[in-house]
């Protein structure tokens, strides 16, 4: 019979011999550890840029430790984008990528990147549609207005866009096929300088994001037609989608959405993604983007690299389908 001290030694070996199995000697630090480094493909003041700081300032907080936004702008984000894919696939890189992200490779001979395989998909952030917008001194106030227009007037018009390739041309060019229209392509190297001359009237449509857009079409600046995606837009409730505007198979959805490197471990993928929903998910987060024309989303990896494929797989067809050559 054991005595109550023999009884007591034993409970305590079993309790030690079950903590040391729940914690193995040289178990991993949790993650992060370190600041961890939030990429973004363009320059400061756009919206891919204004996500980045608005969940990188809460991911700071809920993970304990500084996101640092870093702008790498250059070649529609091609170059944050070989830089995220050259990086340790730690999760200490991440890159907040755009639906550009799924044409650029379309518009190479060489393409630098696969947007499935040389990333870790971990969240779709936000839907941003983009709106298309004429100078108000043009007389066209609907869709089918301005179609009549260009095809009254064939080369007259003027389409700006961030450059060649960005989804601002790209969503010109669908339009211009679907309708026969006719117009002439100005790429600028960036969005502030295009909405410069199509403010002054330089240019005569664009289709810029709407979070862009909103204080120049609210300002009278200029006159929204319609936007790109299915549904309409919270932010401009009264106009219509192209689609109810009379263009059938048009749809163009901007999206953003959070990715790192090929093979970051899985757990520390779902921990990212659960703090970045977690994140889209919280009051003050969610009113300001909507406040902006972004529709806070949140997703699994699986749904996310779902959009990105199907996104690649339509722009490759929309690529060909327009006749752009790659460089």
């Amino acid at each position: 019979m054991m005595t109550v001290r023999a009884v007591l030694l034993w409970c305590m070996a079993g309790s030690l011999a079950a903590w040391c199995v729940e914690r193995p000697a040289h178990a991993q630090p949790v993650y992060p550890q370190k600041p961890v480094r939030l990429l973004v493909g363009f320059v400061p003041g756009g919206v891919t840029d204004l996500l980045a700081r608005v969940l990188g300032q809460k991911l700071s907080q809920t993970l304990r430790q500084r996101i640092v936004v870093e702008n790498r702008p250059g070649a529609n984000q091609v170059v944050a984008a070989e830089l995220t894919i050259s990086s340790a696939p730690d999760g200490y890189t991440l890159l907040m990528a755009s639906a550009g992200l799924t044409i650029t490779p379309h518009l190479r001979k060489k393409p630098p990147f696969d947007p499935v395989r040389h990333f870790s998909q971990i969240s779709l952030v936000a839907i941003v549609p983009n709106v298309l917008v004429v100078h108000p001194s043009l007389p066209a106030r609907s869709v089918k207005e301005l179609i009549a227009l260009a095809r009254l007037h064939p080369g007259r018009l003027t389409l700006a866009s961030a450059g060649v390739g960005s989804p601002g041309h790209l969503s010109g060019k669908l339009l211009k096929v679907l309708t026969r229209m006719s117009f002439v392509h100005v790429p600028y190297k960036g969005s502030g300088q295009a909405f410069g001359d199509l403010i002054t009237g330089q240019v005569q449509l664009s289709f810029p994001t709407i979070p862009a857009a909103i204080p120049h079409i609210e300002a009278g600046k200029l006159r929204a037609l319609a936007v790109t995606t299915p549904k309409r837009s919270s932010s401009l409730p009264a106009v219509p989608t192209i689609g109810e505007a009379g263009v059938k198979g048009y749809e163009v959805t901007g999206w953003y959405g959070v990715v790192g490197p090929a093979n970051i471990p899985r757990d520390v993928v779902l921990l990212i993604k659960e703090e970045l929903v977690r994140a889209l998910q919280s009051p003050d987060v969610r009113d300001l983007l909507l406040s902006k024309g972004a529709e806070p989303v949140g997703s699994t990896p699986e749904e996310f690299s779902a959009v990105i494929a199907a996104d690649s797989a339509k722009w490759g067809r929309v690529v060909k389908a327009i006749g752009l050559e790659p460089d």
